[in-house]
């Protein structure tokens, strides 16, 4: 498996890379399920099983880096269901998920987009924004040519750890 990657710092006060439980506690976050971005997937066709299953592993990975890593917690989607059924896709919508995040009282929305290309190539990309404003706090990218289980999983689990959560590089914010 090769792995490319671009690193989009956002702007934002929060670090994710000395985030931890302080006297104002724990950073809360509504982790939104994972979406395929995928034009082969015309007129409202769904992803291949398969391809279903990992935007859950994925999604799952997430949750569980942010919350080992960072002490961030997902917050429970549920209350927000339809209004997440309704807005989706998110890569399609402008500063939607914010809302949803603070209607659920996480301090931050998190969402992650899979973009499929020729056979196993494929985009991962995590966007964490503000819940108060939609600032955009951090996006990363890392793009994987391979395309199993493992490879999506470890895909997320790299763009957490060297993207989402590096410190800031020499010279960017």
């Amino acid at each position: 498996m090769i792995l490319r990657a671009a690193s989009l710092f956002g702007l934002g006060a929060l670090l994710f890379g000395s985030v931890s439980a302080s006297a104002e506690g724990a950073k809360t976050a509504a982790v939104l399920p994972a979406e395929m971005n995928d034009p082969g997937l015309a007129y409202g066709r769904k992803p291949v099983p398969a391809d279903q299953k990992r935007l859950i592993l994925i999604t799952d990975q997430l949750r569980q880096s942010l919350a080992e890593k960072a002490h961030i917690e997902s917050v429970d989607l549920g209350p927000q269901t339809g209004e997440i059924t309704k807005q989706a896709p998110f890569y399609k919508c402008s500063d939607c998920a914010a809302p949803i995040a603070k209607a659920l009282g996480a301090d931050l929305a998190v969402t992650t987009t899979v973009e499929k290309g020729a056979g196993q190539i494929f985009n991962l990309t995590v966007t964490i924004v503000e819940a108060d404003g939609g600032k955009l706090v951090r996006n990363g990218l890392v793009v994987i040519r391979a395309n199993t289980d493992d490879d999506w999983t470890h895909a997320m689990r790299w763009v957490v750890k060297n993207r989402l959560l590096a410190e800031p590089l020499p010279g960017r914010s």
